[in-house]
């Protein structure tokens, strides 16, 4: 196909979504892995949209297979099937076993303590991310807040520290994608076969296609807007792009994080997530209980959209 063939769809995909994505600056484009016309048109374009060079080469494959499949090129549509992505279909043949659709709101704390604070004050769904390089402190604390939300009914997901989080009994784990990497051989097979849910990290395209790899009982979705509480190797995603995650993730529950402040959730739980993560706004908190309170409020009042009413991806033209 002629080049000047791709440049034009390039640019028709470009000006179709340069609205949503403003905010984002254009990222080198990567050198094609495929030949196909849509595909380098799409890798091209993406990366304009300032998408990184293996979120854009995710789409650009997407963008060619749903070519493929449909047997037409359409600019305006934002890649939003599963298959396009070579997620996997459903029902998985090995799947982790569920957790709640909608986790409401998701307390990421740093000890045991807050961890029975906030599951006593209500909060559904709580995570443990307690740093140490003392092993025998980190079982400690895990056990402590296994302990900690019993009777409260709060589902709590231990971060990182896998194994303990067995040992303890918990709901489940949270890992990121530098977790996964670390993980020794069949150490997911130990997870899944404890029973334990598993949550998993993602900041893009590249990084929910690994995560579907395994199976996992929801996906963390990230960071939404800027934080200061770790470095980030991916910029801010924002709302645009979020909700064009939450769509392609429909058959997941989904956890959005990252710099979410009250102010924000009712735009947040608009892309169509079910949970919102919150560490700041509550461990900051003059009264953390009364600031539960709140964020539980704003999450009840404005009900996240189930999979048939879950907003699509943005299209530049609406917004």
């Amino acid at each position: 196909m002629a080049e000047a063939t791709i440049q034009g769809m390039a640019d028709a995909i470009t000006q179709a979504h340069a609205a949503a994505f403003a905010d984002f600056p254009p990222q080198p484009a990567p050198s094609p892995s495929q030949d196909g016309p849509v595909y380098r048109a799409a890798l091209q374009a993406c990366s304009a949209l300032g998408f990184i060079a293996v979120d854009a080469d995710c789409l650009a494959r997407a963008w060619q297979a749903r070519t493929d499949r449909t047997g037409a090129f359409d600019p305006l549509q934002w890649p939003d099937t599963p298959g396009d992505f070579g997620l996997q279909t459903r029902p998985h043949a090995r799947p982790f076993p569920p957790c709640p659709r909608n986790l409401g709101l998701y307390a990421v704390l740093p000890d045991a303590e807050w961890v029975g604070r906030m599951a006593r004050a209500g909060v559904p769904t709580v995570q443990l991310r307690f740093k140490s390089p003392d092993a025998t402190a980190i079982r400690r604390e895990v056990a402590a807040a296994v302990r900690a939300v019993r009777g409260t009914g709060a589902l709590l997901f231990i971060n990182d520290h896998w194994q303990d989080a067995i040992d303890a009994g918990a709901y489940g784990v949270h890992l990121g994608q530098e977790d996964l990497d670390a993980l020794a051989p069949g150490a997911l097979e130990a997870l899944r076969g404890a029973g334990l849910r598993l949550g998993v990290s993602t900041h893009g395209y590249a990084e929910m296609v690994r995560a579907d790899a395994a199976s996992p009982s929801y996906v963390a979705m990230g960071a939404v807007f800027p934080t200061t509480l770790k470095k980030m190797a991916t910029v801010p995603q924002g709302l645009a792009r979020l909700a064009g995650y939450a769509h392609l993730m429909r058959g997941y529950p989904q956890v959005a994080i990252g710099g979410i402040g009250a102010e924000q959730f009712d735009a947040v739980l608009g892309t169509g997530v079910g949970s919102i993560a919150v560490v700041r706004a509550l461990v900051n908190a003059h009264d953390p209980e009364a600031a539960a309170r709140d964020l539980m409020q704003r999450m009840a009042s404005r009900p996240a959209p189930s999979d048939a009413s879950a907003v699509a991806a943005p299209r530049g033209n609406d917004h």
